[in-house]
């Protein structure tokens, strides 16, 4: 049942992206790139149809997303990591502050931080 959900919707989106590479040129005064509508109606044909000939396509269509994912993650994490991360641990080690309150001090006695709002009784807590 869930493949011919996933056909209908890989057909249908196919459809769409085809569809737009057609008439892009439209867009620009230009003529419409005619060798591409027909193959976006019979996307969408075997995509309404539910066609089990749209089943490899999709699988090596979530093999390439599977392995796209693999490159790209790691790229979009260090970009994350050093454009924003770093220099803001930069700027928080320069200022001085310690917002984990991790510092070792031997001016107190405890580490323990005393609640100021009571949260209530702990029974029935489901």
């Amino acid at each position: 049942m869930k493949s011919k959900k996933n056909n209908k919707g890989f057909g249908l989106l196919f459809f769409i992206v085809f569809l737009l590479i057609g008439l892009w040129p439209l867009l620009k005064g230009d003529n419409p790139r005619i060798y591409f509508i027909p193959i976006a109606f019979l996307f969408l044909v075997l995509g309404i149809i539910n066609s089990k000939i749209l089943t490899p396509l999709n699988k090596l269509w979530i093999k390439f997303g599977e392995q796209l994912g693999r490159i790209i993650a790691p790229i979009v994490m260090a970009v994350v990591y050093f454009i924003i991360l770093t220099p803001l641990s930069f700027l928080i080690r320069i200022s001085g502050k310690d917002l984990l309150k991790v510092k070792f001090s031997n001016k107190i006695n405890t580490y323990w931080i005393k609640r100021i709002k009571d949260v209530g009784s702990m029974n029935k807590q489901f």
